[in-house]
């Protein structure tokens, strides 16, 4: 039986268990949840071990408490220095023209919308946007102009000449 094929049977057969006893330990559902999630994708990073192991669902409670202590520890040391520094400045705007670019923003392919997000909001150029993406700069230049054209559409609605022009392209 591949490796694969195992872990996807200790999956069916042990996560809901792990996370119930995951719970009992966090008291968070979802800090349950991506404890056990996290052990399972560290099986998966080193399959051939995993199956090897004579007690694999011990090995993956384990792992998951051990996840699940140290993002308590993390929360507990972030609470720390938001308390130490005070409430975030509320940065929200509710204003309907910001509140319908985000919402298109949203329908935006990831990296048309990462691009955008990084080079027009975090003010970064476009050198360090493709740096931050792992991308080449002639990449980034083509989705932003991508996400611009698309954006105008969405937020312009069907009327827009990039629409009428056809020349909207939203696959990347």
């Amino acid at each position: 039986m591949p490796d694969d094929d195992i872990i996807g049977d200790i999956y069916a057969g042990c996560f809901q268990r792990l996370v119930v006893q995951l719970y009992a330990v966090t008291g968070d559902l979802s800090e349950a949840q991506e404890a056990v999630q996290e052990a399972f994708t560290r099986a998966l990073g080193a399959p051939r071990r995993f199956a090897g192991l004579e007690n694999p669902e011990a090995w993956l409670r384990r792992v998951a408490v051990n996840v699940a202590r140290s993002r308590y520890r993390r929360h507990r040391v972030l609470d720390r220095l938001l308390r130490r520094i005070g409430p975030p400045p509320v940065v929200a705007d509710t204003a309907p023209e910001h509140l319908a670019l985000l919402a298109a923003l949203r329908e935006l392919p990831a990296g048309q919308r990462h691009a955008l997000a990084l080079h027009y909001l975090v003010d970064l150029p476009v050198d360090e946007v493709a740096h931050t993406l792992g991308v080449s700069v002639g990449t980034v230049k083509s989705r932003l102009s991508r996400g611009r054209v698309a954006l105008a559409a969405r937020l312009t609605g069907p009327d827009a000449d990039a629409t009428r022009t056809g020349r909207v392209d939203v696959r990347r």
